[in-house]
């Protein structure tokens, strides 16, 4: 498993939801992470998931 990270900001740049989580591949990690945009309400928010190597996988601005 390998970790990756969500965050989500406001357009003032202030961070609303920064979290670790786990998935087995970049794939399931996007959609672990389009679940949690999408549970939160933030899909219209600017929003980056990225790999443990930095790579982003999700991202809209």
């Amino acid at each position: 498993m390998r970790s990756y990270v969500l965050t989500v900001f406001e357009q003032t740049g202030e961070k609303l939801l920064d979290e670790t989580f786990t998935a087995a591949s970049d794939d399931e990690a996007k959609e672990i992470g389009q679940k949690r945009l999408t549970d939160e309400g933030y899909g219209d928010h600017t929003h980056r998931c990225v790999t443990p190597e930095a790579k982003l996988i999700l991202f809209h601005r």
